[in-house]
């Protein structure tokens, strides 16, 4: 990657230090580095101009150290975030992006801790890692809740992490809770129906980011009880938007923005950002991605080449970049396919799968009692425009003005006055995905597969066994929706490469009636394409918009895709996934779906449950 240092400040005049304590009397060479960590929400701190919150340590934290205003996740949920951060590189580029998925990392490739334990850090990690990445060797020191820099070696620096739970969705949806925020002054967006359930999960969610702040001011208490303030840079960040519906999982801004403190003592000012000054706000774009880098830089490490991001503290500070990305895969047990970038102002969304809605029936989203009203509203009629979004299908892109819009209602795609800004934001995505070679255009399956007996990062740098130019060109003629496009579809069914027969599938599905009507027989051809994903794509088709000969083809062939002693476990999930999209159509098929076994040949992952989920989901709904 093109990196190039920043001339290094002078060190700046006396100014508040952050935290009370007596420096060691032993010289320092190193500085400590102490990440504390919060899982499940945005930047609703107070120090973010949000008065609804009650977070007076963070709000000191920032106060003496400062805010990155436009911090993005890159991913709205957990694990592949957390893959983003360990790697330094983007999951979409490693095959990494899908919920709870495992990929390996190219041998020569290493993750961000075994760095700086090589330089002498005393690594550890209490507790969470949850990375869609199998581990290369021995990572952290110490990685559980025991896990503490105390227990180093005397005089040895440290790396170590903090991460707080409290916050989680799961913790924000008591319905015997009574909150210590008002529900009835809790701020509720526009996405949103405004109900008492929806109150109560916002006010519960407020609470316990308190309750996190008075957890994190205990581990900075801490740090100045040992000495250890003038020695030690403190991070501050959220692992995604908050954990209501819309944010997590969703790659809008709501999903992707999070809170982001820096705070450098003075005896290590040198190697602050350029821009660092006690209580600044920087407007820096800054990701996930960036994390492992800047942590390297930290400690006089120069990132290694194949990281993604840009370290923006540190010996090896780099400029800042003009865009951040973000993307959506497979969330538990629904497959999706979304790219997203901003300037900071501008949010662009591209929508490879526009025929899925927004709100896919995930089983752990819909335990939240905001998800269940929301959508009983929907179902009755009860909702206004902004509020229907997300239970109806996507257009191909989107774009919001942060400015004017900022909980992201108003797609400004169709705006004559915006589609400069469209142009360019659109361009810098198609950029961004060639750059990493991002292997999420391959089906699930297809990622693994390819990738036998290599990686898939190596396989996605491999342009005669990823084409990813043509497979792109092809996502984006099917995702496109123009009628127009349906010759140049049917064409592409008879391409070489799998991958590119894949969305030409996916093109005539997302066409409905029409693009089966016209593309029948090719569809039919498909049934029997060597590619389980395409076949899978093609009986969805045939069965959700095709005759009641084509229907009766289409569940033979789903079915046929779902046991998991002649399946993949991906394939298993995509069949299911198509024989729910059949609704009534599937009804002549309810007792066989319910015969099929989800135990087979294939090792128990953690995937396993979601095609538990999808049975139960389908069962119930042909009751």
């Amino acid at each position: 990657m093109n990196r190039r240092e920043f001339m290094q400040r002078t060190l700046w005049g006396t100014a508040g230090v952050l935290l009370a304590g007596q420096a060691g009397a032993a010289e320092v060479k190193k500085p400590n580095i102490l990440w504390i960590t919060s899982e499940d929400h945005g930047p609703h701190l107070g120090c973010y101009g949000d008065t609804f919150a009650d977070t007076p340590n963070l709000d000191g934290l920032a106060a003496k150290g400062m805010l990155y205003k436009r911090a993005w996740s890159n991913a709205p949920v957990c694990a592949p975030a957390r893959t983003t951060i360990i790697s330094g590189v983007y999951p979409p580029s490693l095959g990494a992006e899908h919920m709870r998925s495992q990929a390996p990392l190219p041998s020569y490739m290493k993750m961000y801790p075994h760095y700086l334990r090589e330089a002498g850090y005393y690594c550890t990690n209490n507790s969470k890692e949850d990375y869609n990445l199998t581990k290369p060797g021995k990572v952290w020191d110490e990685s559980s809740r025991k896990g503490h820099w105390k227990n180093r070696k005397e005089g040895q620096p440290f790396f170590a992490i903090f991460n707080f739970t409290m916050t989680h969705e799961s913790k924000i949806r008591n319905p015997k809770a009574k909150p210590i925020h008002d529900p009835a002054k809790a701020p509720v967006p526009a996405y949103h129906p405004d109900t008492p359930e929806v109150r109560s999960n916002w006010a519960q969610y407020y609470d316990r980011i308190t309750e996190m702040d008075t957890e994190a001011g205990g581990v900075l208490k801490e740090i100045t009880d040992a000495g250890l303030a003038e020695d030690t840079i403190v991070f501050f960040y959220a692992d995604h938007g908050s954990g209501m519906p819309r944010s997590k999982r969703w790659p809008f801004n709501s999903g992707l923005h999070v809170p982001m403190i820096l705070y450098v003592p003075e005896k290590w000012r040198r190697l602050a950002p350029p821009e660092y000054k006690p209580g600044a706000k920087s407007d820096r774009l800054v990701g996930f991605i960036d994390l492992a880098p800047t942590a390297l830089s930290l400690a006089g490490i120069q990132p290694p080449g194949y990281m993604q991001g840009h370290a923006f503290a540190g010996s090896y500070c780099a400029e800042p970049p003009k865009f951040m990305y973000g993307f959506r895969g497979r969330m538990d047990e629904r497959y999706d396919m979304v790219r997203t970038v901003t300037d900071g102002r501008y949010v662009y969304l591209r929508h490879y799968m526009p025929h899925r809605i927004y709100g896919q029936y995930v089983h752990f989203m819909f335990v939240t009692q905001t998800t269940q009203v929301w959508k009983k509203m929907y179902d009755e009629g009860k909702l206004n425009a902004a509020q229907r979004q997300f239970w109806e299908t996507k257009p191909p892109e989107e774009l919001f003005d942060l400015e004017t819009d900022p909980d992201e209602v108003n797609n400004l795609a169709d705006s004559a006055a915006h589609q400069t800004v469209l142009k360019r934001l659109r361009q810098a995505q198609e950029a961004w995905a060639v750059r990493i070679r991002d292997v999420g255009f391959l089906p699930e399956d297809d990622i693994h597969s390819r990738s036998h007996g290599s990686t898939p990062y190596e396989i996605g740098h491999d342009e005669q066994k990823y084409p990813l130019e043509t497979i792109m060109r092809t996502a984006a003629l099917a995702s496109s929706l123009e009628p127009e496009s349906l010759h140049e579809l049917v064409k592409a069914m008879t391409d070489q490469d799998s991958a590119v027969r894949y969305w030409a599938a996916m093109g005539i599905l997302i066409r409905e009636n029409a693009g089966v009507n016209q593309a029948r027989d090719s569809l039919y051809k498909a049934l029997s394409d060597t590619s389980p994903s395409v076949r899978v794509i093609a009986a969805e088709a045939l069965g959700r918009y095709g005759t009641e000969k084509d229907v009766e083809k289409a569940l033979a062939v789903l079915l046929e895709h779902v046991p998991l002693d002649r399946n993949s476990i991906f394939v298993s999930m995509a069949a299911l996934n198509a024989l729910d999209a059949m609704d009534e159509r599937a009804r002549s098929a309810k007792d066989k779906i319910a015969a099929i076994s989800t135990q087979g040949k294939t090792p128990p992952r953690t995937e396993a449950k979601y095609l538990d989920r999808l049975m139960q989901k389908i069962l119930e709904d042909l009751e």
